[in-house]
């Protein structure tokens, strides 16, 4: 390895490449995700100057999950996160299953393919803020890595464990000043630890061997949570975890049965940490409860790790964003599986009886095919089984799932099961079969959180089986409300979209529609109910047929005798609507507005130009004004190869713009969109609004062509 000073210009693979990046940002660990090629994930390749172990939550990350990690690779930019607070405030996600106090960074490793992302974390000291130096020593750097990637002669893939990759420090050789500093160290009266950055001791004195009460023979190359008894809890290994991330010291203390309290305190850096151990000056009674830890820690299940816990944390803040069933079994996919090292998924309903394959992922769909619709009771597959006891079930291997289920095993080609129940409040929602491609021993930590995940999948999914019912109906409404198809009106031709908003029910109020008055005349109409609900739908309904009753007649009347009707109805919804009486003979538009936004209208000859009507708008449907409403109308001329465009304000209104900018910006759109086809140019307006605009309002959009 050729090392230039801090630069990594001489790294040649991936490891070295890495080691030089940690050493010359500051950061106290970095690591290198892979976009996987055969699912959506990005895998961690490559971690150094924090132990594998305590990144195991996070070796696998769906792209399609919220969080800076995915941020950094979707829109190919570096994220910097500098406090837990912004980390908590812009990913929440990522901040419950991440509760310590660093740095983050996060740059896109962009080469002759997208690679992946470059991540590196500093403690807690480090500014918020990056400096211009920095950001250009991050972007330098994942520039390298990238390089080296695209040099390599093996193709890169995502490992199943990520590779450890040792922090190399220049200095002087350490060798002449060990046994003195053995010496020093065993003469304190105090108990001394060194610990790697794994978390095993390295090293300890008499004294230390003393106090934790075993032999320094026993404690060597261990953990001290897992050879000591009493430090077995998930308290200890969290206060470690927090001293790697956040590089700062902690301080807590523990008892040592059955009365003797031991303060501990770690002294982390970029090698491993110190540990110092003595009894407290002042003993405690045997009643007396422990101090309280240095931050609140949940509990768990016996054995189950704090990185499991603040993983099964993560996963609850994703799950708890699902709306739809869809969306839940793409949390499923794109997240458990890869956290919890599965290759499968299956997650069955009860359907009348039978077990209904909602979603499924690592199977053949011939196998699927055969599995879904089965009876409850078969005995094909344990799923119908553990749907309807609601006792999870465990095959650490084929021969295991064959004594119960011989059929199984040759029927999904997987090599291990944890079958979980879906159970809420008694209620058997489902089944969720995570399936693995070897042999897998499921220990009882795994089952117990194994087990709770179920839970959160039950509660995620059994939500948003009742949102898509309700949305189901809702859109059943709304399609019956809105026409199938519009009328063939000679010289005229149509097209026509409805968009609902991105948030909520899909379903909202704005309408449009077509009326054939005669071989020479018609009525467009658009318009928009107030909200996104099923009675702004409703009422959407019956403001068409209003306007199907008295149109013909002159525009204003049509508007007028509809408020009628809206105020004899009592609704507290109010309506704009754009009614036009199209005459195709005289080739000229009447137009009458309720609070509408204007139409534009696009001339063909000589040369292409677009104008917003002025329309003089009327009141609101559904506002009483004392009186009969007056509905001005407007009289306008359209010469062959016009183009009307009606629309909603969905299509136009954004919190940030005037209104009357974005009309006026989607006419010069309409100006230069050249001569397409009139679906064509529909799916063109449609696009351009959408990128400028949140898109949370409905989008209805009506074009007519004049031949």
């Amino acid at each position: 390895m050729a090392d230039d000073g801090d630069g990594i210009s001489g790294e040649t693979s991936l490891e070295e490449a890495l080691s030089a990046t940690v050493r010359r940002t500051g950061a106290s660990a970095g690591g290198v995700y892979l976009l996987s090629a055969a699912e959506p994930v990005l895998g961690l390749a490559a971690v150094c100057g924090m132990p594998v172990a305590a990144a195991s939550p996070w070796w696998r990350v769906a792209v399609s999950a919220a969080g800076p990690l995915t941020e950094a690779v979707r829109e190919d930019r570096l994220v910097w996160v500098g406090r837990q607070e912004d980390l908590a405030r812009l990913y929440p996600n990522a901040a419950a299953g991440l509760p310590y106090q660093f740095a983050l960074a996060f740059a896109p490793l962009h080469g002759a393919r997208r690679w992946g992302a470059l991540a590196l974390v500093w403690s807690a000291s480090h500014p918020p803020s990056l400096t211009r130096r920095e950001r250009g020593h991050i972007q330098s750097s994942a520039r390298r890595i990238t390089q080296v990637l695209d040099e390599s002669p093996v193709p890169w893939s995502v490992p199943n464990q990520p590779r450890a990759v040792p922090l190399r420090h220049p200095g002087p050789d350490a060798a002449q000043t060990g046994l003195a500093a053995a010496d020093l160290v065993q003469r304190l009266p105090i108990g001394t630890l060194s610990l790697d950055l794994e978390g095993r001791i390295t090293y300890l004195n008499a004294a230390a061997a003393r106090l934790l009460g075993r032999r320094a023979e026993r404690l060597l190359g261990t953990l001290p949570w897992q050879a000591v008894p009493w430090l077995d809890t998930p308290v200890h290994e969290d206060h470690y975890r927090t001293a790697v991330f956040s590089r700062e010291p902690v301080a807590y203390t523990a008892l040592r049965p059955p009365d003797v309290w031991l303060d501990f305190q770690l002294y982390p850096n970029a090698s491993g940490i110190s540990a110092l151990i003595y009894p407290r000056h002042q003993q405690h009674p045997r009643d007396t409860s422990p101090p309280r830890p240095t931050a609140p820690l949940g509990t768990a299940p016996k054995g189950a790790s704090t990185g499991r816990i603040h993983q099964l944390t993560h996963l609850a803040a994703a799950l708890s964003q699902t709306v739809t069933v869809a969306d839940v079994i793409h949390v499923v996919a794109d997240q458990i599986v890869p956290a919890f090292g599965a290759q499968g998924m299956v997650i069955s309903t009860n359907d009348a009886g039978r077990l209904k394959i909602t979603g499924h992922r690592g199977y053949d769909p011939r196998s699927v095919a055969r599995l879904d619709g089965l009876p409850l009771d078969t005995d094909v597959t344990p799923a119908g089984h553990v749907l309807q006891s609601g006792i999870p079930a465990f095959f650490a291997d084929p021969g295991e799932m064959a004594r119960a289920y011989p059929q199984a095993p040759a029927l999904s080609g997987k090599q291990a099961w944890a079958m979980l129940p879906l159970v809420v409040s008694d209620r058997r929602v489902g089944c969720c079969v995570l399936s693995y491609d070897h042999p897998r021993r499921f220990s009882a930590s795994d089952r117990a959180v194994l087990v709770s995940l179920g839970g959160l999948i039950a509660q995620a999914m059994d939500r948003a089986r009742l949102y898509d019912a309700k949305h189901d109906l809702a859109h059943s409404l709304q399609q019956t409300l809105l026409p199938v198809t519009l009328p063939h009106i000679p010289q005229l031709s149509v097209a026509a979209r409805y968009l609902p908003a991105a948030h909520g029910m899909d379903i909202g109020g704005d309408f449009y529609d077509l009326i054939r008055l005669s071989d020479t005349t018609a009525a467009a109409v658009i318009g928009d109910v107030q909200g996104h609900s099923i009675n702004a739908a409703a009422l959407m309904g019956q403001v068409r047929t209003a306007v199907h009753a008295t149109a013909g007649t002159r525009p204003g009347d049509v508007l007028a005798r509809t408020n009628r009707v809206l105020l004899d109805l009592e609704t507290d919804l109010f309506v704009s609507c754009l009614y036009i009486h199209i005459d195709l003979a005289e080739r000229r538009l009447h137009l009458a507005s309720a609070g509408h936004p204007p139409p534009i209208l696009r001339t063909a000859a000589p040369t292409p130009r677009t104008r917003v009507l002025e329309v003089e708008p009327g009141p609101l449907l559904g506002i009483d004004t004392g009186s009969d409403s007056h509905y001005p109308v407007t009289t306008a001329p359209v010469p062959p190869g016009a183009l009307l465009v009606l629309y909603t304000d969905g299509l136009v209104e954004s919190p940030d713009t005037d209104i009357t900018e974005s009309i006026a910006t989607l006419a010069r759109h309409l100006t230069s969109s050249g001569n397409q086809s009139l679906d064509a140019l529909a799916d063109s307006l449609i696009h351009h609004a959408l990128p400028q605009h949140s898109h949370t309002d409905d989008i209805a959009l009506l074009l007519l062509h004049f031949q």
